[in-house]
């Protein structure tokens, strides 16, 4: 351990002792993650052989998003800490700095699985965060998020890790089959899409799609399109006979909706899970269940 972890380790200790909580062994081993849909990722490979904390909560905004003061200091005395990266967590991504200068060990999970530039909008020429809308950079996630825990995480089973870890990779390679087999079956024209803001590149291209534009021309929700943004994507829309907007469910479809009526055509505003998971009731709690939603909503916009 290293000596600022130790410290920090040290001084966590004499606090509990000073506030009457005695300390009966050994904790177990944590793993923190910034983001839900990488927390479920996380939590199949490892099962229960490590406790996994996520710090985001279902259907948040991972722009947006904090942290409590308690789960700051998770970050800064965990195991292992994964985040998505590339810029996405824009609320946290100083306290994953405060981590890593404390000696915890970091995935950024976005760089390493070969990232895509946005093409344009404000964020031309920058890596594009949203990789998971790819089944593969997932599985390649999936492989890579597997070793680092070996490596970092004491106590785990290895061989048990790495077993559970392809099992896990299998079914989101399964996914990918059937997600490729859906949109084969949308007629070319109609693989158009209209976006909230630019969160869908992977998945166009790795499934031959066109994002013909996004009602927030940038990689983040906290972005505001100006009126000649507004203005080029109606054209857009009347243009390609766009068929339906995707936003966001965590984000008010105000603005697609007027977007909508502006183009003076009949477009449907669908919602999608694009950027974090719902709750365990709802309709995408896990990173599989989200994809196959998004797919079922995303083909029956383009066909309706």
């Amino acid at each position: 351990m290293k000596a600022p972890r130790l410290l920090t380790a040290l001084a966590t200790a004499a606090v509990l002792l000073a506030g009457g909580i005695a300390c009966t062994g050994p904790q177990p081993t944590r793993i923190v993650v910034t983001t839900n849909i990488l927390g479920d990722v996380v939590r199949e490979i490892v099962g229960d052989q490590a406790r996994v904390s996520v710090l985001m909560k279902p259907n948040a905004d991972p722009h947006s998003f904090a942290v409590s003061a308690r789960e700051a200091h998770a970050m800064q005395t965990a195991d292992l800490l994964v985040y998505n990266g590339l810029g996405l967590e824009e609320g946290v991504l100083h306290h994953v700095e405060a981590a890593r200068s404390e000696g915890v060990p970091t995935v950024e999970v976005g760089a390493r699985v070969e990232p895509m530039d946005y093409r344009d909008g404000d964020a031309a020429g920058l890596a594009d965060p949203h990789f998971w809308t790819d089944p593969v950079r997932v599985v390649t996630a999936v492989r890579m998020l597997t070793e680092e825990i070996v490596t970092h995480v004491d106590g785990v089973d290895a061989d048990a890790l790495r077993r559970r870890a392809e099992s896990y990779a299998k079914q989101v390679g399964e996914l990918d089959a059937t997600v490729a087999a859906r949109f084969a079956g949308v007629p070319e024209q109609r693989r158009v899409l209209v976006t909230n803001h630019h969160v869908f590149g992977y998945l166009a291209a790795r499934y031959d799609l066109t994002v013909v534009g996004a009602i927030i021309p940038s990689g983040t929700t906290l972005a505001s399109p100006s009126a000649s943004d507004l203005a080029s994507l109606v054209t857009a829309i009347e243009t390609h006979r766009v068929p339906a907007i995707f936003a966001d469910t965590a984000q008010p479809a105000r603005l697609a909706e007027v977007l909508a009526s502006e183009a003076g055509i009949s477009v449907r505003v669908v919602g999608l899970y694009s950027e974090s998971l719902s709750d365990a009731d709802g309709d995408a709690p896990t990173y599989l269940d989200m994809m196959r939603f998004n797919v079922d909503a995303i083909v029956g916009g383009l066909s309706g």
